[in-house]
């Protein structure tokens, strides 16, 4: 046991003082930080200025209305947000309004402009023509006032009472709460919520691949330069196995505690949301879960390599795996309690990164989550006892790499 925790002490100092490791401690949250979260916060603090719009409304409904209403709507500097150009002529055809308009935002004079036609209330065609796909925001924007206008105009002309228009043209929002079985209620903002576990889900895999990958060189190494055998002529297979898998898992952890901590001072800072701490010691603990049934996978693999080209095509199908739960996460965000979501939750190489997903959108019954933790650790004791059973062999054989058979004689072997 002493020799164990030797070599742990030796491969955690040596892997800790890399500069691949010190740097991807504090580079990978920060580029997550800035390509998840930062562009939400950009988004929501980034200087508007007023917009101009045209209009040409072949029908003469719309436009005095549309332009009231749009006008309307302010800035925080208390700046009008749009205003509206009437680019009608009835003088004019439609072809020649369309190409003047083009040209006006074609020369960046317009932002853009609305095309309503065939007119009437029965029938109508809109089109929004822009040198670009145009503002989500001020698309929506648009087609609200423009909806809540043509409904009021068809009200009035069927003789509805004016007080009676204005009530159901109010607008009431929907606030969603999320709620668990313990009466708790919190905010609900789901973009909020999906990004910050999706952060741990790429947190999870970035550090997976970091530290798996440096496993795998450092037995490549090892074995290359025979330093292998003498580390065996030292000590026991058996103790070097452990004394690896609690380095790489000390380096995990060193990890974690560090990231923890830097999410308390940005949470200071309010640029993660507090929000995004929600259900933060559940999601830890699938965090390592995940972890160390990964690190016992990349033992296995770093022992019956024998090439750097072998240790990235076997690395690459891990990181394929790893990719899946990100593939699924806007299926998840849809709806979290989906059979096909409950299904990747109970599979070992998904478990860790959905239930991090779904704690944060959904409240998980104490059983469920149980049934997946009893899992993860059975996946991890088997995981761990097929890899040490590979580490035994393979960590002194040479030359072209194991094939399947080979590798399961291995493993039956006692």
């Amino acid at each position: 046991m002493k020799k164990t925790f030797i070599i742990a002490k030796w491969e955690y100092i040596e892997k800790i003082r890399t500069k691949t490791f010190i740097i991807s401690m504090f580079v990978t949250p920060a580029i997550l930080l800035l390509f998840t979260l930062a562009p939400t916060w950009f988004t929501r603090n980034e200087e508007e200025s007023t917009k101009a719009y045209g209009i040409i409304d072949t029908s003469g409904i719309y436009f005095n209305h549309l332009r009231d209403n749009l006008e309307k709507i302010r800035l925080k500097d208390d700046q009008p947000k749009y205003i509206i150009i009437n680019l009608f002529n009835k003088n004019d055809k439609l072809n020649e309004l369309k190409k003047s308009a083009d040209f006006d935002v074609l020369r960046n004079r317009l932002q853009g402009y609305l095309l309503i036609l065939n007119g009437g209330t029965d029938k109508i065609k809109i089109n929004f023509r822009s040198k670009g796909s145009g503002s989500f925001d001020d698309l929506g924007k648009l087609e609200e006032v423009f909806n809540k206008v043509k409904n009021k105009i068809q009200l009035q002309n069927a003789g509805v009472d004016t007080y009676i228009i204005n009530s159901v043209s109010k607008y009431v929002a929907i606030d969603p709460i999320k709620i668990d079985e313990n009466g708790k209620e919190s905010k609900a903002d789901f973009l909020t919520l999906f990004f910050s576990s999706f952060i741990f889900i790429m947190l999870l895999m970035m550090m997976i691949l970091s530290t798996g990958g440096m496993l795998v060189r450092s037995l490549l190494e090892e074995k290359s330069n025979r330093l292998i055998e003498i580390l065996v002529s030292s000590c026991s297979k058996k103790e070097l196995l452990a004394g690896k898998i609690i380095a790489l898992s000390g380096l995990g952890f060193t990890q974690i505690l560090i990231w923890c901590i830097l999410g308390l001072v940005t949470a200071r800072t309010a640029l993660v949301p507090m929000e995004a701490f929600d259900n933060v010691l559940p999601m830890l603990g699938f965090f390592i879960l995940g972890y160390v049934f990964y690190v016992s996978i990349f033992v296995g693999i770093g022992s019956i390599v024998s090439t750097d080209q072998e240790a990235q095509q076997l690395t690459s199908y891990i990181s394929i795996i790893l990719i899946m739960p990100t593939i699924f996460s806007v299926s998840a965000i849809q709806n979290p309690g989906s059979t096909l979501i409950k299904i990747l939750s109970y599979i070992p190489f998904t478990s860790a990164s959905i239930m991090m997903l779904r704690l944060k959108l959904e409240t998980i019954p104490p059983g469920e989550i149980l049934s997946v933790v009893l899992i993860m650790l059975v996946s991890i004791y088997l995981t761990i006892t097929f890899s040490s059973k590979l580490f035994k062999i393979g960590i002194l054989s040479y030359g072209k790499r194991p094939a399947v058979k080979e590798l399961i004689r291995w493993i039956r072997e006692k």
